[in-house]
């Protein structure tokens, strides 16, 4: 059963409840009496005696059973994994990005609609087993006769749907507080027995992660419900406060390189890093529809290169997102179709973070830079935002116009080409594969020499004292170069 409480913003008398076959509504309760409803596909109809009144605040029961879909490729085509663990006991988890959170629970399953005052998450399960999930264990309740266990979760925070999960298995567990920017947090780690000595070593990655990106984006943004890392049969996932872990305790992601062509992709447990980062970019920080999931992958991604950067260093940095490039297929736009739950390519994580290294460039001053990311935080602090937003927030705290960079990186597959031609002392260029008025600046080397040029679609000459000798463009920008025949 699923206890929703809701608020009324305009009067009506029908509401929309999304659940996903095979599941399915057995009644819907109001102040104890039933209400009627019918199904159309996922969706269901649910009607009220009379209109409810605007601001009014409401509760309704929805009952609910079935097997939900069972996870073929976790997370990315997800559901319920009913699986085992090394040993052959339990290990039960729930992926559903991209799939929807109403493939095991009855929700408004949509980006804009959180749950704004958290959830009671209540989990039973067999009595020789644990279930992990989001936010603060509050109590568990044992039922003898039954032979099962009860684990009461509390969410104090808004929280994406699909961010909630449920972890069952044999799990032990250890704590520890870090001390961060606002306060104690309280850091709980939840592993297999047999997995304890290896995860003690690696999730030692966690405290370095939370000093990088709280330096880069401010406050860790859920003190209030603390942060778990999980261990899973999958790779990874962002579930808020609950970060979900499955990556052999080792470097790199999963044995391989993220970063292909740096030397820094295996300097670091990737998924501890690019799942947490998501705890501020998609999770405090969400898209409102998922056609604008960039605005969790694209920051995720490059949140790499910037933990990199703050452990090794700016050029290592640089290294690391650069190194990613070799990924990009150009295959479709990153942003995808609005109101059909349809993401754009999977593009968004290496030339998502691309975009947002070079735009750094142009913003030219790194902490100015920072500041604009942790205003972001700050000022769509537990909200959901729309890629619009996000892309005015840039332009307008940069002081720069990003709207025609924002449109050829994320609504084009075109990589801007900088086409040039040098004849003795004068250089001559111009942008190519570019929306209508593209104007990006872009750094270049004259002569072993750095300077910014002005590139437009329509030719510009530059005259030098001395010839041309050498002419390169800057590797920070993610763009191609030809000389023009």
């Amino acid at each position: 059963m699923n206890l929703i409480t809701f608020k009324v913003l305009k009067p009506g008398h029908k509401m929309q409840i999304d659940l996903q076959a095979p599941l399915s509504i057995s009644k819907v309760l109001q102040d104890g009496r039933p209400l009627t409803f019918e199904r159309e596909g996922n969706v269901y109809w649910v009607e009220f005696e009379r209109d409810l009144p605007a601001g009014s605040e409401r509760k309704i029961e929805v009952h609910y059973g079935g097997r939900p879909k069972v996870a073929t490729n976790p997370p990315w085509d997800g559901g319920i994994t009913w699986g085992r663990d090394d040993l052959g006991d339990w290990f039960i988890n729930t992926t559903c990005e991209g799939l929807g959170a109403s493939a095991w629970w009855p929700n408004k399953d949509i980006g804009y609609d959180e749950p704004d005052r958290g959830m009671n998450i209540n989990m039973t399960v067999p009595e020789d087993l644990v279930d992990v999930s989001n936010g603060r264990l509050k109590g568990v309740d044992h039922d003898p006769k039954a032979k099962t266990k009860t684990y009461h979760w509390l969410v104090k925070s808004p929280i994406n749907n699909y961010g909630v999960n449920a972890n069952i298995g044999k799990y032990v567990s250890w704590t520890d507080r870090y001390q961060g920017l606002g306060g104690t947090l309280d850091l709980g780690y939840w592993v297999l027995p047999h997995q304890k000595a290896a995860a003690m070593k690696t999730f030692k990655e966690v405290r370095r992660m939370l000093k990088a990106f709280e330096h880069w984006f401010g406050k860790y943004p859920w003190y209030a419900d603390g942060y778990k890392l999980v261990t899973v049969l999958y790779p990874g996932m962002e579930h808020q406060s609950s970060v979900t872990y499955g990556n052999y305790f080792r470097n790199g992601y999963r044995e391989s390189d993220p970063s292909p062509g740096s030397r820094y992709g295996k300097k670091f447990d990737f998924i501890i890093v690019h799942e947490s980062a998501h705890e501020w970019w998609g999770n405090n920080f969400s898209m409102r529809d998922a056609a604008d999931m960039w605005i969790h992958e694209s920051f995720a991604n490059y949140a790499e290169s910037l933990f990199v950067e703050y452990y090794w260093g700016k050029k290592a940095g640089q290294d690391y997102v650069i190194g990613t490039r070799s990924m990009i297929l150009n295959d479709k736009p990153i942003i995808g179709i609005y109101g059909a739950n349809r993401e754009g390519s999977g593009d968004m994580y290496p030339k998502g973070g691309n975009m947002l290294h070079t735009i750094r460039q142009i913003v030219g001053n790194d902490e100015k830079w920072r500041s604009i990311l942790q205003g972001l935080q700050r000022d769509f602090w537990h909200q959901t935002v729309t890629s619009r937003q996000v892309e005015n927030y840039i332009s307008a705290h940069a002081g720069v116009d990003l709207s025609k960079v924002f449109d050829q990186y994320l609504r084009t597959t075109k990589v801007p080409m900088l086409q040039y031609k040098i004849e003795g002392r004068q250089l001559s260029f111009r942008w190519d594969r570019v929306v209508p008025g593209f104007d990006m600046p872009v750094r270049v080397s004259i002569n072993g020499k750095a300077r910014e040029i002005s590139p437009r679609e329509t030719l510009s000459t530059l005259k030098f004292v001395e010839p041309i000798r050498s002419f390169t463009v800057d590797r920070n920008y993610y763009v191609k170069s030809e000389m023009m025949k």
